[in-house]
C-alpha cells in the first residue's frame, strides 16, 4: 500500500485566532511561519497523519507592543518554547466534506487533546496539473488549560484578555 504525501503551500495557508479583548470585542492574529505535512495510506485521507508546527515568534495581531507580550514569559515564552506543535491522532468523516480532526496540541510544554472542524476539498489539479487539496479547520481552545493564564481585571469588572481562542486555519497541499 503505497502513502500518499501531501507538502504545505505555504502562499495559500494561514493559521489564524481570534480572543476575546476587555470582554467587549475580538483581537485577531496569525502566525506568520509555520509547517505541516500530511501522509495517507493509498489517498485514503480518513488514515491521514497530520503533523503542523508553528512558530510563536512570528505571531502578529497587527500591535508590536502586544505581539512583545504575547512571545514573554507572561505568554508564550517563546526563549524556552520556540514552537507550536500539532499532531493529528484520528481524522473521522462526519459526511460529504466534513471531518472532526482530533489529535495533541502542544503550546508552552503543555499537550492537551483538541478536536478541531475540518472541511477538506478535492483534490483538484491546478492549471499546472499538480494535485491540491484545501483545508479548513475551526475550532476553540481554553488558552489556560495551557498555562496561558495571564490576565489583569477590568474596573467595570471582567477581565482583559478572554480565556477562549478560537482557531481558524486554512491551509492548501501539493501531492508529492
Amino acid at each position: 500500500m503505497a502513502n500518499a504525501n501531501w507538502t504545505l503551500d505555504k502562499a495559500h495557508s494561514e493559521v489564524g485566532f481570534s480572543v476575546r479583548h476587555m470582554m467587549i470585542s475580538n483581537v485577531r492574529g496569525h502566525f506568520n511561519e509555520f509547517d505541516a505535512n500530511v501522509s495517507a495510506e493509498n489517498d485514503d485521507i480518513t488514515s491521514a497523519q497530520i503533523a503542523v508546527t508553528i512558530d510563536p515568534t512570528t505571531i502578529d495581531t497587527r500591535n508590536t507592543d502586544r505581539d512583545n507580550h504575547l512571545r514573554s514569559a507572561d505568554f508564550f515564552k517563546v526563549e524556552e518554547h520556540p514552537k507550536i506543535a500539532f499532531t493529528s491522532t484520528r481524522l473521522v468523516k462526519k459526511g460529504n466534506n466534513d471531518y472532526a480532526l482530533e489529535g495533541n496540541l502542544s503550546i508552552v510544554g503543555t499537550t492537551k487533546p483538541v478536536t478541531l472542524d475540518c472541511e477538506i476539498q478535492g483534490p483538484a489539479k491546478d492549471p499546472w496539473g499538480n494535485e491540491k487539496i484545501g483545508v479548513v479547520a475551526t475550532g476553540k481552545i481554553n488558552r489556560a488549560d495551557f498555562g496561558l493564564t495571564w490576565n489583569a481585571a477590568l474596573e467595570a469588572g471582567g477581565v482583559l484578555v478572554g480565556d477562549t481562542v478560537k482557531l481558524d486555519i486554512e491551509m492548501q497541499f501539493a501531492k508529492n
